[in-house]
């Protein structure tokens, strides 16, 4: 699909505020209600707009550990990677994870009650023997800069000239 000025700022904006009132963010782009509107429909139906949601601060709302993990598998073969990334999906204390090139695996961001909640999570994907030849905790003490995804500015350089 391809994206022009007005669907970046359409995502940059829907980006900060997914309940922004169609008229406000007609007025922002500068376009007519409808035509902004039906911009949206064809991001969301395209699977450009995955979905809108609340951006919770889970630490504010309970006291709980947030943990980065590295993960390296002992085989990297495409059942090994399957069956880990199977359980991680379905493990709700997960709640961010990468695949990743280089000299780890996977990189996890971690929700848990306490470091003894994570411990034993992370004790049940041993037990689960996925493959996990081994695995590195950074317990995370304070969060520098958090925001949802966004359109970085450098996007509209990718457009080219005939946009």
């Amino acid at each position: 699909m391809k994206l022009d000025r007005y669907d970046l700022a359409i995502l940059r904006i829907l980006a900060r505020d997914g309940r922004i009132t169609k008229s406000r963010l007609a007025e922002e782009i500068s376009l007519s209600i409808s035509p902004a509107w039906e911009r949206v429909k064809r991001l969301e139906d395209s699977g450009v707009i995955r979905g809108y949601r609340a951006d919770v601060d889970w630490l504010r709302a309970f006291k709980g550990a947030r943990v980065v993990v590295e993960v390296t598998l002992a085989r990297h073969t495409a059942h090994d990677m399957r069956r880990f990334e199977e359980r991680i999906a379905a493990s709700p204390e997960v709640v961010q994870c990468h695949a990743t090139g280089g000299g780890v695996d996977y990189v996890m961001h971690v929700m848990s009650r306490d470091i003894d909640h994570y411990q034993r999570f992370i004790d049940s994907l041993l037990t689960d023997e996925l493959g996990i030849e081994k695995y590195f905790t950074y317990i995370v003490t304070k969060v520098v800069k958090s925001m949802p995804e966004g359109v970085p500015e450098w996007a509209e350089e990718s457009l080219g000239e005939d946009s």
